[in-house]
């Protein structure tokens, strides 16, 4: 009982716990998948998820000849992330008990920030869908040009978010509140600062925004013919006994720099590429938009780049292609990248809800390890850690609070960023 929390102390971690589940806004706003302990050590802390099916359909009554294989496909994800905050409490300072209170309440703060900002940057780094506005954020139609976007691709039209830096935020509802023929909303917008749903997406005001510095890339060309991609749920390892699952939402190809440069991170589009409804695979008549996610050769000048997502165009004419078909063509030798991010701005991100998953996981402690700890699961399947250790030198006490838990972006082409004021 000499090493058990006082009472203090564990009203100290419930306030914490409270105050936790008020912040993690952005956990609520993405789907959870718990691996299980046992799992999650035995697997290395990786598990496929899997990507929804994409079913074909065949005219006339005689359908003998169409019996293919349907292709499942799989994301890894990984609980990768221990996030920790402390500090120290010595004996003079444990005489007032909102010293405790202030530093915990501080370090739930910044552990909150972490989760919330994880999902952010996974979002803004991986989304594929790129919106470029030329002007100020100006409400409607910037966020209605998002949703033509995903509903012309036939992405679904539930739960969609999107987050904006404070100051496009304000911008819209500056907007906003300047309508004269609504009545509660532009009072709102005046009052608060207030956006809510707009064009069939939930806004939410960002106090921190990552920032994505322009392209330096002027002239760009495909270097390579026949780029497209070609799913497989699978390959055969180098014994071709063992199979391995393979990860199909990056592809490498080849380009040419003539000038500037190409950096991770750049959007673009490539001349003659339209994305194409998912589900009935009619072209958009809109260029498809791309993501730089690795320089894998040649940094800066003719090389090879990692992109996503791949170009499925459907030149293998195998049946996963005709599945997973996303673009119209496949790019000609030559054919012109023209990258989007011309001005360096904030970076608004947005996605479906079912995009991005929060893979909570726990850390535990050996009661017989010399430490004290104690753990509770907020509302999001979040598991907070608080560990205390004495030391009879200083008559100190070191507390330590811990979250462990991955991000995964199962579907990039399920979520993308908004960037204003580009030329």
């Amino acid at each position: 009982m000499a090493n058990s929390f006082t009472k203090q102390e564990k009203v100290m971690f419930d306030t914490l716990l409270e105050g936790f589940n008020d912040q993690l806004v952005m956990s609520a706003l993405v789907d959870q998948f718990n691996m299980g302990d046992q799992e999650a050590e035995r697997s290395s802390d990786v598990i496929w998820r899997p990507v929804p099916y994409i079913a074909q359909s065949f005219d006339g009554i005689d359908q003998t000849a169409n019996f293919g294989d349907s292709v499942q496909l799989s994301v890894p994800a990984q609980i990768g992330t221990i996030k920790s905050s402390n500090f120290t409490l010595n004996a003079r300072e444990m005489r007032d008990a909102l010293q405790a209170q202030r530093k915990t309440d501080a370090a739930k703060q910044k552990l909150a920030s972490d989760i919330n900002g994880a999902l952010m940057t996974t979002a803004a780094n991986g989304g594929t869908q790129f919106v470029k506005r030329t002007q100020a954020a100006s409400g409607y139609d910037d966020i209605a040009e998002a949703d033509a976007m995903l509903n012309e691709q036939g992405i679904p039209m539930d739960s969609r978010y999107i987050a904006l830096s404070s100051r496009d935020y304000n911008s819209m509802a500056g907007n906003l509140a300047q309508r004269q023929t609504m009545n509660d909303k532009p009072t709102r917008a005046y009052e608060k600062s207030y956006v809510g749903e707009v064009a069939n997406f939930e806004t939410h005001k960002l106090d921190y925004a990552r920032r994505l510095t322009a392209a330096a890339g002027t002239t760009v060309t495909i270097s390579a013919a026949n780029q497209y991609y070609t799913p497989v749920a699978t390959s055969a390892s180098g014994n071709g006994y063992n199979r391995t699952n393979v990860d199909n939402r990056y592809q490498t190809i080849s380009i040419a720099v003539v000038s500037g440069a190409v950096k991770v991170g750049d959007a673009f589009t490539i001349a003659g590429v339209n994305s194409v409804h998912h589900i009935t695979k009619e072209d958009t008549g809109q260029l498809k938009t791309f993501r730089v996610t690795e320089i894998v050769t040649g940094a800066g000048g003719t090389g090879t780049v990692k992109i996503s997502p791949p170009i499925i165009s459907g030149g293998g004419a195998t049946d996963a292609e005709a599945q997973y078909k996303n673009a119209s063509a496949t790019p000609a030798n030559g054919a012109a990248i023209t990258f989007l991010n011309t001005v360096t701005a904030a970076v608004n991100p947005f996605w479906r809800k079912g995009a991005i998953e929060l893979l909570p996981s726990r850390l535990v402690i050996p009661t017989d390890a010399g430490l004290t700890s104690m753990a509770a699961t907020t509302d999001q399947g979040v598991s907070v850690l608080m560990t205390r250790q004495g030391s009879i030198l200083d008559l100190s006490c070191k507390y330590r609070l811990d979250v462990f838990f991955g991000t995964a972006l199962l579907l990039p082409e399920h979520a993308g960023v908004m960037m204003f004021g580009q030329t």
